[in-house]
């Protein structure tokens, strides 16, 4: 029996799922591309997709930004600013692998599969942004940047995401109100050194939905979970 035959997840079916991203990829590529680190550390230190993320994040920023810079010759360098970092988000980036059901597909260890990993923001958007260094690498950026345009023009055509994500806690507190439930209740937890930490917040809606957020300061994780938050409500 092989290791990854004893952390129980089978290798996923690679060519259903290009068929949802709608891409050819080279299936040893995308592999990688869906490993975690927590999946990597259980199987004897094999590699992860890190790096594949770190190349598919600035081939998604490079893609956003150009679009926006042709789509939109009215606006302001803070306007396209902030709507590149609506787009990129791990919010936006969670909901885009939702949408193709991304998660049954991450390889992950144990644990991270006993907490939910697989519908963790943090984890689909880190895993969306590795097939993409995976797509730029194995098919060139003639593919990769329509591919990237053809997991964000959803997310484009929304005009409500934007006024979300400029500022989610306002806009988080708004849907509550109207609602009829009570204002966000914001929770944050830390870790790590001084010189280093780093923040989860969680955030309660009325008890119509729960949401975690992550960052490098507390203002940070209450955004992310405050968007998160109000991407499950809005799409309820």
């Amino acid at each position: 029996m092989t290791r990854t035959e004893r952390t129980g997840l089978a290798r996923p079916n690679l060519e259903e799922l290009q068929h949802k991203l709608q891409v050819e990829v080279d299936p040893e590529l995308l592999l990688l591309a869906l490993t975690h680190r927590s999946f990597a550390y259980e199987n004897g230190g094999i590699p992860t997709n890190e790096r594949l993320e770190f190349l598919g994040d600035s081939i998604l920023g490079q893609a956003v930004t150009v679009r926006l810079f042709r789509d939109h010759p009215d606006l302001e360098e803070g306007e396209l600013a902030k709507r590149r970092a609506s787009l990129v988000s791990s919010a936006a980036l969670a909901e885009v692998a939702r949408s193709v059901g991304l998660g049954p597909y991450i390889r992950l260890g144990r644990g991270e599969t006993l907490t939910g990993g697989a519908e963790k923001a943090s984890i689909l958007a880190d895993t969306v942004e590795a097939i993409i260094g995976a797509v730029y690498l194995d098919r060139g950026g003639d593919v990769a940047t329509p591919f990237v345009l053809s997991l964000i023009a959803p997310l484009m055509l929304d005009p409500e995401r934007f006024g979300a994500s400029m500022d989610p806690k306002t806009s988080l507190q708004e849907i509550a109100a109207k609602r009829g439930v009570s204002a966000p209740v914001y929770t944050v937890a830390e870790s790590g050194p001084d010189h280093h930490k780093h923040f989860v917040a969680t955030v309660d809606v009325g008890g119509l939905v729960e949401a975690s957020g992550e960052g490098s300061s507390k203002k940070q994780a209450e955004m992310a979970a405050a968007l998160e938050a109000w991407t499950k409500l809005t799409a309820s």
